[in-house]
């Protein structure tokens, strides 16, 4: 049987990949998905909308899982995102910049499948490099 580990790796490369039946098939039947805003989503088509979203918004994006810690059933990755914005991001027309911004997704395993998702990912960051917002600190006319 698969390690969380693994399965971590696994569902990066399917994204990766745009292999979207090969990501619900390592998604449980129960599956709920909770992003940046906190608020959690039941069921596999749920997680699998955000996935389709950040690809279709970030055509050539991929993600790198750069370390996973494990305890039990439990994965935790800190990954990085990279891509270039070249389609809608949450009603923000493409802007053709390239972005790199951190992620930490925690998945939780049932019955050697993604039960659980959690992930948090630099939204500061990710709208400052696609020139939306301004980072913190900078006064107002300022580069």
């Amino acid at each position: 049987m698969a390690t969380a580990a693994d399965i971590h790796k696994e569902s990066a490369n399917a994204w990766n990949k745009r292999d979207f039946d090969h990501l619900r098939s390592l998604m449980h039947t129960g599956y709920t998905y909770t992003g940046g805003d906190g608020k959690e989503m039941a069921g596999q088509e749920a997680g699998l909308s955000v996935a389709r979203m950040f690809a279709s918004a970030f055509p050539d994006g991929t993600l790198s899982v750069l370390r996973v810690f494990t305890r039990g059933n439990t994965a935790i990755a800190e990954m990085v995102g990279r891509g270039t914005h070249g389609g809608d991001l949450m009603g923000i027309p493409a802007t053709h910049r390239q972005i790199e911004i951190s992620i930490c997704n925690v998945m939780e395993l049932r019955d050697g499948k993604i039960y659980r998702e959690r992930e948090y990912m630099d939204m500061l960051a990710m709208m400052t490099q696609l020139g939306v917002i301004r980072a913190p600190g900078h006064a107002a006319g300022s580069a």
